[in-house]
């Protein structure tokens, strides 16, 4: 994506527990930073959060220390070759997945990063809701 990154926290059934849109040039650390306080304040009972590698540094001491938050970082090895499911970092690549099943976000037609997010959740919002009606009846 030209100038834009979505920045996901969902949890284990893959489901948006909160988003961040923000330019191309933001990090995952800085944006973690402005994430990880308002999911501890929305969600104070979840004190565990799985990391790629790219939240690593100071970002774990600084959650664990202020937001009472253990951040594991799943790292892929060196030893590993070819694709292999790592765990726990395959559910927020799912969800980014689902989420491109919204012909709206398959492309950046939002221009603003409050309406993408606005559009990330009504996509979630309707994943939701189709697996909470069931399939179908013919």
């Amino acid at each position: 994506m030209n100038g834009r990154r979505r920045h996901l926290i969902c949890d284990t059934l893959g489901l948006l527990l909160t988003i961040h849109v923000s330019a191309g040039d933001v990090t995952d650390r800085q944006a973690a930073t402005d994430m990880l306080p308002d999911l501890a304040d929305r969600f104070p009972t979840i004190t565990k959060v799985w990391a790629d590698g790219g939240y690593t540094g100071t970002l774990i001491t600084w959650a664990l220390a202020i937001l009472h938050l253990a951040v594991t970082v799943i790292k892929r090895t060196d030893e590993i070759t070819g694709f292999v499911v790592l765990p726990r970092r395959w559910c927020v690549e799912r969800s980014f997945a689902w989420l491109l099943r919204s012909r709206r976000l398959v492309r950046d037609y939002e221009r603003r990063p409050d309406s993408s997010e606005a559009m990330i959740r009504w996509s979630m919002t309707m994943l939701m809701i189709r697996r909470l009606a069931g399939p179908r009846q013919a």
